[in-house]
């Protein structure tokens, strides 16, 4: 048995993806290598300029593109958005507002709504069942 841990890495891929940024626009080094999960943390805690200006200006990846317009993923495939957008692109489609988007942002808060309602409800079911003496229906 080894008496002392290896430490754990993972793709550069996994890690773009725990950063919140596109693969293909991070540096060289980043994209050819392993990605230990120290490295990950410092990475967090101290970005480098490379990855504030991934951060900021893009190009992001669809599930941030997804997030700053207020869809889903699945929405965004809808509109037609299939590549990574930079924020002046996701900004620029804030401020035209095609009919896709808004039809999109409505599903959504739509979604949001429904699971808000069935979280209360199994919460009430919840502490219902908590409670002796109280009939279940």
């Amino acid at each position: 048995m080894k008496s002392h841990q290896t430490a754990q890495t993972m793709k550069p891929a996994t890690a773009a993806k725990k950063l919140g940024v596109y693969l293909p626009a991070t540096p060289a080094a980043f994209q050819e290598g392993v990605v230990s999960r120290q490295e990950l943390d410092e990475l967090q805690a101290d970005p480098p300029m490379w990855l504030q200006e991934l951060r900021r200006n893009g190009p992001h990846p669809r599930p941030v593109v997804a997030a700053k317009l207020g869809v889903s993923i699945s929405g965004l495939a809808r509109g037609g958005v299939t590549e990574p957008l930079t924020t002046e692109q996701i900004e620029a489609l804030k401020q035209d507002r095609p009919e896709w988007l808004e039809k999109e942002r409505a599903t959504q808060a739509e979604v949001r709504k429904e699971a808000a309602r069935i979280k209360q409800r199994n919460a009430e079911r919840a502490e219902s069942a908590e409670q002796p003496g109280r009939r279940r229906s």
